[in-house]
């Protein structure tokens, strides 16, 4: 999950939560944009939840009210009574559960074995009565001693005034915007619990092991006005900035950087870095390109053809900015090589003469395993079946006349450097860089990055899939769509998602759209998925 939020009442007469935690979601809209939900906890202990796919605008756009008495008295005051576990439904299969993952936490097993889970049910059988046919899966958590995601608590006075509110979010912007003051990052291995009318309490869960945030969330992923564990994300892109510079004088040539007519950020996350290179370098600093600002972020969408078109929809290159001037380019970060390329070949048709592009970031070689799907590592331009990439092949690939990466300590002193809150131990922090050089702050098991390209084939199927139906409703669709519908897909060894009737063999360069990547799903998905253990607004029709 790549933005959440938290929210803690000090008065239970105070109904502005889900209005709070609405509002707040706005400010994380920019951490992805697939799917949003929010639950509340309403009077009498039951949870009630909107969620969906799409925007946090398109989800969020109708009511409803479902307050029911709990059915199952007996079973329910065990649960309650004896068991001490929470009802949220009317459903018989939520009963049943509960009493069976009690009957099991009755063993006192971290992990139980067969013996345990027939003995189990056993017990629950001679607790219910009735008739069922039930399936269950069994699974095991862990806490993260890292602290690679990012998460931080504010409190601010309730409205009345008797008590403090409390919130967390995984991004400082969205406390701010509430009046959240007080900021607490939480560490490594670290839970905070807060009981209704009392102050938050941090329990250590788990030892901590290395305090790591992720460097990602700096270079590209959050707002430039969010402070993560401490760190200004903000002071941050302008510090790459200047040792990016540094780095351009290092490696071009006094010739090559006295050519240089303009420095031109890529809206929108280098903009705050393009001009402290262009003050070191002491060229003229302009805005290039225009941004459309009703198109979202093109590395998170599903598919290579979504993103180039993304790429041309978000970005319009201003003629007199680039005709006859040798331009260097400033992004944050190059990834698959797609937005890179399309951008070099806008600047090279508003009339440049040369093109220089420089990364903020250094080469990303290796997949993103914390949270952000940033790509497949045969996607990315920086990786070669398992070796770097030459920075000269990136260049002939991207169309560029040179390509100048950021130097990995580089970025790290530049975050480094960034520290304006003392919220946290920062003589521990240090940075997860595992995208830029394959060394990751966890153990990796053996075979994991091929499950997870398996992974990455399953959760694309459906988004695909669905985009093909709606090309059929719209009439627009071609062959390989009728194909995909009619038939379904199926997911190769490699996580790569292909029509169930093709024989094809895959074959692409990387970072290029010769990958023929499909995100498809059998079988029509309902429109109203009913979740049996929460009350969902989107299950039910406006009326």
């Amino acid at each position: 999950m790549c933005g959440i939020l938290a929210l803690i009442k000090a008065s239970a007469s105070d109904t502005s939560v889900a209005a709070d935690l609405h509002e707040a979601t706005f400010m994380l809209q920019h951490r992805g944009q697939d799917a949003v939900g929010i639950a509340t906890c309403a009077s009498g202990g039951k949870i009630y939840q909107v969620k969906g796919n799409g925007l946090v605008s398109e989800v969020f756009n109708d009511n409803g009210s479902r307050i029911n008495q709990l059915p199952g008295y007996a079973l329910k005051h065990f649960l309650d009574f004896e068991a001490h576990r929470h009802i949220n439904t009317e459903s018989d299969s939520e009963l049943m559960l509960n009493i069976f993952a009690n009957e099991l936490n009755e063993t006192g097993k971290a992990r139980v074995n067969d013996k345990d889970i027939v003995e189990a049910l056993q017990r629950m059988y001679g607790r219910c009565v009735g008739g069922w046919a039930c399936v269950a899966m069994l699974a095991g958590l862990y806490e993260d001693a890292y602290a690679i995601r990012p998460l931080i608590m504010g409190s601010r006075p309730s409205n009345n005034g008797k008590g403090t509110d409390y919130m967390f979010a995984s991004e400082s912007i969205a406390l701010k915007q509430l009046g959240f003051k007080d900021f607490k990052d939480i560490l490594p291995g670290q839970a905070i619990i807060i009981k209704k009318g009392f102050t938050p309490v941090a329990y250590q869960i788990q030892e901590a092991k290395r305090y790591a945030v992720d460097i990602f969330e700096f270079c590209y992923f959050a707002r430039p006005d969010s402070i993560i564990d401490g760190i200004s994300v903000n002071v941050s892109r302008k510090n790459m900035g200047t040792r990016l510079a540094d780095k351009i004088k290092r490696v071009m040539t006094p010739k090559e950087i006295s050519d240089i007519d303009v420095i031109i950020p890529i809206p929108e996350t280098s903009v705050t870095s393009a001009p402290c290179v262009a003050a070191v370098l002491k060229k003229k600093f302009v805005q290039g390109f225009v941004k459309n600002r009703y198109v979202f972020r093109t590395f998170i969408m599903p598919g290579q053809t979504q993103r180039k078109q993304g790429v041309k929809r978000k970005l319009n290159a201003m003629n007199e900015e680039f005709a006859g001037k040798n331009v260097l380019l400033i992004d944050d970060s190059i990834v698959r090589g797609t937005t890179a390329r399309e951008i070099v070949a806008m600047a090279r048709e508003a009339g440049a003469k040369k093109v220089y592009f420089a990364s903020c970031a250094p080469p990303v070689t290796h997949a993103h395993i914390y949270g952000i799907d940033l790509a497949s590592p045969n996607e990315l331009v920086a990786h070669d079946h398992g070796q770097d990439r030459a920075i000269e092949e990136i260049a002939r690939y991207v169309g560029a006349d040179r390509v100048i990466f950021q130097d990995l300590q580089d970025l790290k002193t530049a975050c480094s450097e960034a520290v304006v809150l003392k919220t946290a131990p920062y003589e521990q922090l240090d940075f997860e860089v595992g995208v830029f050089c394959g060394d990751y702050v966890t153990p990796v098991d053996e075979g994991y990055f091929q499950h997870l390209e398996e992974v990455r084939g399953e959760t694309r199927k459906l988004k695909v899939l669905e985009k093909a139906r709606q090309a059929v409703a719209n009439g627009s669709l071609n062959q390989e769509e009728v194909d995909i519908v009619a038939n379904g897909v199926k997911v190769t060894a490699n996580g790569d998602v292909v029509p169930a009737t093709s024989n094809y063999e895959q074959s692409h360069t990387n970072g290029d759209n010769k990958r023929r990547r499909r995100s498809r799903e059998e079988g029509t998905p309902p429109k109203d998925r009913m979740d049996i253990s929460l009350h969902n607004y989107r299950d039910f029709p406006a009326s």
